[in-house]
C-alpha cells in the first residue's frame, strides 16, 4: 500500500509549487528532490500563478508572512484550484500572533485545500479560530499521548470533516483522517524536534506524495509521515560521535534519498482507526 505510493512519487517525479518560508525553503527543496519530486519556489505575487499552473501541486507554509507572499499564496491559491491542482496547507504558528491566526483562518475560508497539515496546536487554532500556539512548536498541553489518543482521533476526524480536506496533526504520535479514517502513526524519533523544519518538509514531501498519487490521496499522505518518521529513525541511527542537529539534518534527507517502497512497507509502524 505504502509501497506504491512511494514507487508512484519516484516514477511521475511530480513537480511541486512551494511558497514556504525562508527559514527552511532550502531543506524543503532538498527533500522534495530526495523523495524523488521536483520543486519550485516562488512567493512574488506576479509569478505565482505562471509558476503553479505549470506544476501538480502547492504548499502554502505560514511561516514567515509578509504582505507580498500573503497576495501571492491567495493567487497561487485560486489558480491551483482553477487548475485542479493538490493544495496543502502549513499553518505555521497559527495562534501565536493576529496575523498568522488571521491569514490561515481566511485562507480556508476561501481557498480548498485537499491537506492541511501542522501541530496539534495549530490545527486546534484553525478549529476554534483562534489559539495558544508558544511559537511555531505544539503547546504542552495540546500534546496527543496515549492517553488522551482516542479523543485525539475524534478531534481529527471532526475537523478533517468540517475542513472536508485531509487533516495529519504531527507530533509524538501523528493523525492523519479524511474525517471517516485516521491513520495514527508511531514512527519518529523525539530528537527531530531539536531541527528547525522538519515539519515544513514534511507538508513539501506530502504535496508531492499526494499530487503522485490522486486517486488514494489519504494513503499518500499517511505514507509520507510515516517516511518522514522512518527517515528520522534511520538517520539517527547513523549519528557519529561529535554529530549534532546539523549532521542529523542531513542524516533525513539522506534517509529519504535511500529509501525505496519496499523499506517504508516494512518500517512504517501504524493503525487505522
Amino acid at each position: 500500500m505504502f509501497e506504491n505510493c512511494m514507487t508512484n512519487v519516484r516514477s511521475k517525479r511530480p513537480l511541486v509549487h512551494n511558497i514556504t518560508n525562508y527559514v527552511t525553503v532550502n531543506d524543503v527543496a532538498n527533500i522534495l528532490l530526495a523523495c524523488g519530486g521536483s520543486p519550485i519556489m516562488s512567493d512574488d505575487p506576479e509569478d505565482v500563478e505562471d509558476i503553479t499552473s505549470i506544476c501538480g501541486g502547492l504548499t502554502i507554509n505560514i511561516g514567515t508572512l509578509n504582505k507580498r507572499s500573503i497576495e501571492g499564496m491567495f493567487r497561487a491559491g485560486k489558480r491551483a484550484n482553477e487548475l485542479g491542482h493538490v493544495l496543502l496547507l502549513d499553518p505555521v504558528g497559527a495562534g501565536a500572533g493576529s496575523l498568522r491566526t488571521e491569514t490561515a483562518v481566511k485562507l480556508m475560508e476561501e481557498l480548498r485545500f485537499d491537506v492541511i497539515r501542522g501541530n496539534i496546536s495549530e490545527i486546534k487554532t484553525l478549529a476554534l479560530g483562534r489559539g495558544t500556539t508558544k511559537g511555531v512548536d505544539a503547546d504542552v498541553a495540546d500534546a496527543v499521548t496515549e492517553e488522551n489518543l482516542d479523543s485525539a482521533v475524534e478531534f481529527a476526524k471532526s475537523f478533517a470533516k468540517k475542513a472536508d480536506c485531509i487533516v495529519a496533526i504531527t507530533g509524538a504520535i501523528d493523525l492523519v483522517s479524511d474525517g471517516d479514517m485516521c491513520y495514527v502513526i508511531r514512527n519518529g524519533r523525539p530528537e527531530m524536534g531539536c531541527i528547525t523544519g522538519t515539519g515544513c518538509q514534511l507538508s513539501g514531501m506530502m504535496t508531492a506524495f499526494v499530487t503522485a498519487n490522486p486517486e488514494n490521496k489519504l494513503t499518500a499522505a499517511a505514507a509520507a509521515v510515516c517516511a518522514m518518521g522512518l527517515a528520522g529513525e534511520i538517520g539517527y541511527g547513523r549519528m557519529q560521535k561529535g554529530d549534532g542537529n546539523a549532521s542529523y539534518c542531513i542524516r533525513i534527507i539522506d534517509a529519504v534519498y535511500n529509501m525505496n517502497g519496499d523499506m517504508l512497507e516494512k518500517g512504517a509502524k501504524y493503525e487505522v482507526r
